[in-house]
């Protein structure tokens, strides 16, 4: 089976619009990919996995040049070493916490069974710890990919697809708009809500959450995504 496809890795958290954005992604005539795989990358053979199993729902894209995925835990490693890697586009992404930990909290309360990240408590032991693994992975990797805030996406949606189509170094500049796939809102997919499904960007501002985080809670969160984005923005080949 031929690998000769760049790789874009968006690294992020959940509900950081990631599945909007690799709905964007993937809609580009230049992009296969769109939604999270689950997968590790350590070796060789791992891409060759993702190759495959993208394969087994979806078609590759006559000349296309990328393939593309997300990784959203810290469970799934990203090995730039990786000879293959040398070439790859990463781009980093983070939310403002009060929206974000509200989101999970929510998603993960519909779910059946008790499930941690249903509390505020365990949604931001998750996030706080993310944060901390994508801002170690970027000290390491300095120079070595781009950022952009999360809610850029849906607060000044086409600058923020025009600055990211230059880093991609795309013809065709990304849209606002995009196209619906085999596994466009399934569970473990990313984005499983009807939002997903309506092929554009609503530009807007950030929506107030639902309710307050604990002050405790609330303050551990605040400090932890400061001191992360920090260190990111001041570690990237360029920022947004």
């Amino acid at each position: 089976m031929s690998d000769s496809f760049r790789r874009i890795f968006l690294l992020s958290h959940m509900r950081a619009y990631s599945s909007l954005f690799g709905h964007i992604l993937g809609s580009h005539p230049d992009i296969n990919g769109y939604y999270e795989m689950h997968l590790g990358y350590r070796t060789t053979a791992d891409l060759a996995r993702q190759l495959a199993q993208y394969r087994e729902q979806d078609l590759l894209k006559p000349d296309s040049q990328f393939l593309f995925d997300k990784i959203l835990h810290n469970q799934y490693p990203l090995n730039l070493e990786l000879a293959e890697l040398q070439d790859a586009i990463i781009l980093v992404s983070l939310r403002h916490p009060q929206a974000s930990i509200q989101s999970i909290v929510t998603l993960f309360a519909q779910k059946p069974g008790d499930h941690a990240y249903a509390t505020p408590v365990g949604a931001t032991d998750y996030y706080c710890q993310r944060l901390n693994h994508l801002a170690e992975f970027c000290q390491q990797h300095a120079r070595r990919y781009y950022y952009f805030d999360a809610g850029n996406l849906v607060e000044q949606p086409q600058p923020t697809l025009d600055r990211i189509s230059q880093w991609l170094q795309l013809a065709i500049t990304l849209k606002t708009d995009y196209q619906t796939f085999a596994r466009t809102g399934q569970a473990r997919a990313g984005d499983s809500s009807e939002a997903i499904h309506r092929g554009q960007i609503i530009s807007s501002k950030q929506p107030a959450a639902e309710r307050q985080l604990d002050d405790t809670v609330h303050q551990q969160a605040d400090e932890q995504y400061q001191a992360a984005r920090t260190v990111i923005r001041q570690h990237a080949i360029d920022a947004i």
